[in-house]
């Protein structure tokens, strides 16, 4: 494994919940126009806000054993609840795995490409109903590893850049990427236990000068956790506490 300092991308984010309550989701949806990372990666299952020309997602799925198009999903932006253990190399994998999307240009009218806009992804690593989340923007940073592409992109077809120039021409002229990750990938505010039973958080939303565009949240569940409730869930968001500085861990594709 590869690791990249990415610590100037982390910032202190307050009020985070705002721009969720603002967004009108869908769920179970294709992203458009494919999935295009990795290989053998299906589309659907997505929770996904449209708005202003912009589409991002969201999804849990299973990861380990063995990877699954298994997504969980209870039609309203949960999912789970994905077993807890200990799984992958080192056994110190989670069951599951959270996907994300964003298309700056999903109709082909807004003329946006990636490094146009700016992006929030929050991940809460507290497994009880309280959110201690690492909030970075995913796209605008110095080089990174995503699946980038248009809308004419094929399934599994992006394009990874191989160093931080190819990576500043991707997102210059490309309107579409995507990712797969795990809460271990990342140094979190906090210690992140895979066998302990949760509720964790994942929201991503798009900016332009104006303020939030699209903002999409999901709430995935593992092992005896129960889901929690849509309100308490946003109040918890107002609390949001952010770690500071943190290691990207360049993340293995599987076939």
């Amino acid at each position: 494994m590869k690791f990249l300092n990415l610590a100037a991308a982390a910032a202190l984010l307050c009020g985070a919940c705002a721009p969720c309550a603002q967004a009108s989701l869908q769920f179970d949806q294709n992203v458009t126009n494919s999935v295009i990372f990795g290989s053998g990666n299906a589309n659907g299952g997505f929770t996904v806000d449209r708005a202003n020309g912009v589409e991002v997602g969201l999804r849990a799925k299973i990861r380990w054993p063995a990877p699954q198009s298994t997504y969980l999903s209870q039609g309203d932006g949960t999912y789970g609840a994905f077993d807890a253990g200990n799984f992958g190399p080192g056994g110190n994998r989670a069951s599951w795995s959270f996907d994300w999307s964003i298309n700056t240009d999903y109709l082909g009218t807004s003329g946006l490409n990636l490094d146009d806009l700016t992006y929030s992804l929050s991940i809460d690593y507290s497994p009880g109903p309280g959110i201690n989340a690492l909030t970075f923007d995913p796209i605008n940073v110095a080089y990174a590893d995503h699946s980038i592409g248009d809308n004419s992109t094929p399934d599994n077809g992006g394009a990874e850049a191989a160093d931080a120039a190819g990576y500043s021409t991707l997102i210059a002229n490309n309107n579409l990427a995507q990712n797969s990750w795990q809460l271990n990938f990342f140094t979190g505010p906090e210690s992140f236990d895979p066998s302990v039973s949760g509720n964790y958080f994942v929201t991503l939303s798009a900016s332009d000068l104006n303020g939030v565009i699209a903002s999409t949240r999901i709430q995935v569940l593992v092992g005896d956790a129960g889901a929690v409730p849509e309100a308490t869930s946003l109040a918890a968001w107002s609390g949001l506490s952010i770690a500071g500085a943190y290691f990207w861990r360049r993340r293995r594709r599987s076939a």
